[in-house]
């Protein structure tokens, strides 16, 4: 009976699993197909949504970015290799002037520091520019210019003269400072940059540059105040008791007591200005040309704004870092708009949109073009002070810049010193746009500049095209308008 029962349960039981394991693979195999077809759908969903996304990012950064390519057989700019009948209308021709969102003015993204794009400047011939920062939005372009074109640049400059350039508090400056009725008070919030109530030798180096032309160290500094017998803790510090004790013509005669002299921002250099408009030798007016269609302005922006600067360093030549353009402020009126539009302001500054510069020579050691807060991530005035330099000045500290463009004949770079004002205009100036020239070790640099004069005052600069413009004479030729008569409108910096 036994092995009866043993025999039956070992033939019964092999029967039961099978009744109930197929069922519970079913049920599984049910489940996963669900499983699957749902993240398909899923992963299905989110790519499609990737795909839209991207297109309408390319076609955002198409319709707000222009074209890639622009280049120009007949003046007019092209997209994708064909010519656009879409211009920016002409400030001069408008007569409703209107508000500044009627003219834009294009500006190219920067993307990335790296980024490559590819523009055509001219015929049979496309050029690439890349980013070298963002902040202030900077381009390089190599092979701008020819070999030839170059030497005959520096040939024209040549013979049409170079003048020494000096720049340097102007002489009466002082007259205007005085005339500001600014109390001691006053000058103490301006100077006291984090408002504590205390002025240490950090802010006031921030603003000993532009102090008559002044470059202070921490010790000049500490000898003024003991010579002036300011500071009597000796701790660095000032306070606005103490600081009422000093008059401004004290420190402004003591520097020159201690032996102090007042260097030159430039030094070892010549310039002279090279007319580009109708009649001017056809390689200027080339010249032109391709800067027009390189920012991509309207011509009758480019054209009247200032004549091509070049400048010829000698060894030991150098620049302090400054700003081309100024900054926009309510008391203050752009000097090539302000004899056109007779308007009166206490101050003027120059207002230039765009710098562009080329290298006409390469240079072996020395003469870089530097950025020095180039993509910093904040622009601070008390931080351009470091270990008691000023990165303001380019003999001693031009290696501490963020960025340094080794000039290299043929190659330009160009940038943006205003910001835009969201509305298609200039907006305020881009502080990150500070630039000089390091000393030149050896030999000899030529450079050249076209500056593109726009006034942030949109209404001001349209006045101005209507007065200066080329007028349209009666058998509808143009007149071109006389350079010497707006010379005083270029400000040498």
């Amino acid at each position: 009976m036994m092995e009866s029962q043993e025999l039956s349960g070992t033939y019964v039981s092999p029967t039961l699993p099978p009744l109930t394991v197929p069922r519970q693979d079913r049920v599984l195999l049910h489940k996963s197909n669900v499983c699957s077809r749902t993240y398909f759908v899923v992963v299905m969903v989110f790519f499609h949504v990737y795909i839209i996304n991207v297109i309408a990012l390319l076609l955002y950064v198409y319709y707000n970015n222009g074209p890639g390519e622009i280049g120009t057989s007949d003046g007019n700019p092209l997209i994708n290799g064909e010519s656009s009948s879409h211009q920016p209308p002409e400030l001069y021709k408008s007569p409703d002037l209107g508000s500044p969102a009627k003219i834009h003015l294009p500006r190219f993204e920067g993307i990335r520091v790296g980024h490559i794009q590819k523009i055509a400047l001219m015929p049979n011939k496309v050029h690439t520019m890349q980013t070298l920062s963002l902040k202030p939005l900077l381009f390089e372009i190599p092979d701008f210019l020819s070999e030839e074109e170059c030497r005959v640049v520096v040939q024209l400059a040549q013979l049409k003269g170079l003048t020494e350039s000096l720049t340097t508090v102007p002489e009466g400056r002082e007259e205007e400072l005085e005339q500001l009725d600014l109390t001691p008070e006053d000058i103490f919030n301006l100077l006291d940059l984090n408002q504590d109530g205390q002025l240490q030798l950090q802010e006031i180096l921030t603003h000993s540059h532009t102090q008559d032309g002044m470059w202070l160290t921490p010790e000049r500094l500490q000898e003024i105040f003991a010579g002036l017998k300011a500071n009597p803790g000796h701790n660095g510090l000032l306070s606005l008791e103490e600081f009422r004790g000093l008059s401004t013509q004290d420190l402004r005669s003591f520097p020159v007591q201690l032996g102090a002299k007042r260097p030159q921002l430039v030094q070892n250099r010549r310039h002279t200005w090279l007319y580009q408009g109708e009649g001017a030798h056809r390689l200027l007016q080339a010249l032109r040309n391709r800067v027009t269609r390189l920012t991509q302005l309207p011509p009758s922006l480019v054209d009247l704004s200032e004549p091509l600067q070049v400048v010829r360093y000698n060894q030991g030549g150098h620049q302090h870092a400054h700003h081309d353009s100024g900054p926009v402020q309510p008391e203050t009126v752009c000097s090539h708009t302000r004899l056109a539009v007779n308007v009166s302001a206490r101050y003027e500054t120059p207002c230039r949109y765009i710098t562009v510069l080329f290298y006409l020579n390469s240079v072996e050691s020395g003469g870089e073009t530097t950025f020095p807060v180039a993509d910093n991530r904040t622009y601070e005035e008390k931080a351009l002070i470091q270990n008691g330099v000023s990165l303001l000045d380019t003999q001693k500290s031009c290696d501490q810049g963020n960025l340094r463009v080794k000039p290299k004949q043929g190659s330009a770079i160009f940038w943006y010193n205003h910001l835009s004002d969201g509305k298609g205009w200039v907006g305020e100036l881009d502080e990150y746009s500070l630039h000089g020239d390091c000393v030149l070790a050896h030999g000899t640099k030529w450079v050249a500049n076209n500056w593109i004069n726009i006034d942030p005052d949109y209404q001001r600069q349209a006045r101005y095209q209507e007065l200066v413009a080329p007028r349209q004479d009666d058998d509808g030729g143009g007149t071109e308008a006389n350079p010497e008569e707006y010379r005083d409108l270029h400000q040498d910096l």
